[in-house]
């Protein structure tokens, strides 16, 4: 039996992540892990919060009855009204349950959306660069990307995104803090884009993907996308938040703005089950209803951030400082980004080349390793910037 054309074309631009972190598996085996410094994969590497782990282990021990069973497809309606009123805490708007649907993680909230509101050759705005996977979702949907270039400080154009509209068009992806830049949008370009959709004749919706809403450094406060922009919803998971992406845990939050909210509800909770996904993690659902205001701990990022990027400034690399998540999106000492990864490597460093990010001439570095990683890579960083020069 042959594989589907589909899936072999797509991997073979199959997620550089994963590439390079399998590389990094057979280094480590080749030359021992003290040796490698493997920045690719974004798997946070502290601990989830004390009470998150105290209440996991306090509802697994008292077993509720029905834990393990179904539930309604949107998910436990005590999980989503917990969600629904720290949502209207947040924003001001009134959210309710009936707002909300319990995914697999923020990736299923981003298949069910689709998966909801795509007919074939419907288009899908996506801002590069962009996350790895979202190519992927849009292809599962039958729908065709359509990519708009940010600008030279990744912050979304209005004006470019208007250009790219057409009557197919049915949302934007739109990732803030931005994965892999580290990148926060501002306020008023969120509202530029608000007044472009307001605009048009026909609604183009915003998918907000937002595991990194909690992550933002030196005292920032992250914009509510959702109160700038009235056609949105929101894609959102702990993953990040709780250092759970092992769970699949997450959330689908429709705008209550919207006119047509209580017939995309019923659409994403028949998606949510026949895409297989079926019901989010019961027990987690339980642990994040008791557990949805903890904060994380992002002190340790943040240290990471400023290290490293003192470092590379220190070398001569080029980059934007992240004001959030846990990325680095340095400029490529060398154009062809590829070409320096593999420089990179040849020292035992590992990085993703920013082509898997629809951003040639950059590459991305994620923070979640240890300090020791980042002190031994600094000489492979010196020598590979020191040896572009030949090229």
């Amino acid at each position: 039996m042959s594989i589907a054309r589909s899936v072999a074309e797509q991997l073979e631009r199959a997620s550089w992540i994963r590439r390079m972190f399998e590389e990094g598996a057979r280094l480590k085996a080749e030359r021992g892990a003290d040796k490698v410094f493997d920045f690719t994969l974004g798997n946070p590497d502290v601990d989830p919060p004390p009470e998150v782990l105290a209440t996991l282990a306090r509802l697994a021990a008292e077993h509720p009855p029905q834990i393990h069973a179904y539930m309604p497809n949107p998910g436990f309606p005590a999980a989503r009204q917990a969600v629904a009123r720290h949502l209207a805490a947040k924003t001001g708007l009134p959210f309710t349950q009936d707002h909300i649907l319990m995914t697999v993680g923020s990736a299923g909230a981003c298949n069910t959306f689709l998966r909801s509101v795509l007919d074939p050759g419907d288009e899908v705005i996506v801002l590069a660069p962009w996350f790895s996977e979202y190519p992927f979702y849009i292809q599962n949907h039958a729908g065709r990307m359509v990519v708009v270039e940010t600008d030279d400080q990744f912050l979304p154009d209005p004006a470019r995104i208007a250009a790219a509209i057409t009557p197919r068009t049915k949302a934007i992806l739109l990732n803030t803090p931005n994965n892999p830049t580290g990148r926060v949008y501002p306020a008023e370009v969120l509202r530029g884009i608000d007044a472009l959709l307001r605009s048009l004749d026909h609604p183009v919706t915003v998918v907000s993907d937002e595991p990194y809403t909690p992550i933002v450094f030196d005292g920032r406060t992250h914009p509510e996308v959702v109160t700038l922009i009235e056609r949105t919803v929101i894609a959102n998971s702990w993953s990040k938040t709780f250092a759970i992406p092992g769970e699949r845990i997450g959330y689908l939050a429709i705008s209550p703005r919207l006119p047509e909210a209580a017939a995309l509800f019923n659409a994403c909770a028949f998606s949510n089950r026949v895409l297989g996904f079926v019901n989010a993690p019961a027990l987690w659902q339980r642990v994040v209803t008791e557990t949805i205001g903890v904060q994380p701990d992002i002190s340790r990022y943040q240290h990471r951030r400023d290290r490293m990027c003192a470092a590379l400034t220190r070398l001569g690399y080029e980059f934007i400082q992240p004001e959030g998540t846990f990325y680095l999106f340095p400029k490529s000492p060398l154009p062809d980004d590829v070409a320096f990864i593999r420089l990179l490597l040849e020292d035992g460093v590992l990085a993703v080349p920013g082509s898997g990010f629809g951003r040639p001439g950059y590459f991305r570095l994620s923070l979640t390793v240890p300090e020791s990683v980042i002190e031994g890579s600094i000489p492979g960083f010196a020598r590979a910037i020191e040896r572009r020069f030949p090229f």
